[in-house]
């Protein structure tokens, strides 16, 4: 995978496994954050909590709007993370590979 490839903000939102643990990023590389994320490459919450499966996720046009997003998803439920991931994904798959396909 070319780590390099391009520079596009982005809100993620990694998981451990369907209902489980939640992580919500700002990143402006979503393919190699989600790739550090599964292979556990960056120290933390994500590693330890082992959310490798990327569930969630929306491009943005400037890092001002991404961090704007994530800071309003931060600052809302469990619940309304849950909708907004099943709205999209309701078996919660990793949709990694759909990304970097």
């Amino acid at each position: 995978m070319d780590r390099n490839r391009y520079f596009q903000p982005a809100v993620c939102i990694m998981a451990n496994h369907k209902g489980g643990t939640i992580y919500t990023g700002v990143t402006s590389d979503l393919p190699k954050r989600a790739w550090q994320h599964r292979e556990g490459v960056i120290s933390g919450f994500t590693q330890k909590l082992r959310c490798k499966r990327l569930v969630w996720f929306e491009l943005h046009s400037t890092m001002e709007h991404a961090i704007a997003q994530e800071k309003q998803i931060k600052g809302g439920s469990r619940a309304k993370k849950i909708a907004l991931i099943e709205a999209a994904n309701a078996e919660w798959r990793d949709l990694f590979f759909e990304l970097i396909g």
